[in-house]
């Protein structure tokens, strides 16, 4: 079982693109206590095919199995602007996953992820956001 190690100040844009990609190993690994501790209370997730679930709905889905990550990584530098109070971080990302029972599938996403520092100096995802990269077809001759 792995360990989440909440960042506090100083804080640089490093570490919270170490931040995010550990929180996405909590998520494949089903790491409930661990991934709760990385989303803010009023954390909400956009998903890529338009859905808005709260912390209870996405957490509790990873921790029943109704979302299952089977893979979850960056496929890109993970681009971080950050003052003292929030972080917004955006980068590219591979997915595997099965939701509600349907078949897994890959996804290749983009993320935005606004991050906060909460009253003990720990950064939180507060809001994520996930578009899907659509692959263009070639043009019918």
């Amino acid at each position: 079982m792995g360990y989440v190690v909440l960042v506090t100040a100083p804080t640089t844009a490093a570490d919270l693109a170490d931040l995010e990609r550990e929180r996405l190993r909590c998520l494949v690994e089903a790491r409930s206590d661990d991934a709760d501790s990385l989303h803010a209370p009023d954390f909400q997730i956009v998903t890529p095919s338009g859905g808005v679930w709260n912390k209870e709905q996405y957490l509790g889905g990873i921790a029943d199995g109704s979302i299952d990550y089977r893979r979850f990584e960056p496929t890109s530098d993970i681009d971080v602007m950050v003052d003292e109070h929030v972080a917004v971080l955006r980068y590219r990302s591979a997915i595997d996953i099965a939701v509600s029972g349907q078949e897994p599938g890959p996804l290749e996403c983009w993320h935005l992820d606004c991050y906060e520092r909460d009253n003990h100096g720990a950064w939180r995802v507060r809001w994520s956001q996930a578009t899907e990269i659509l692959r263009r077809r070639p043009e019918r001759e």
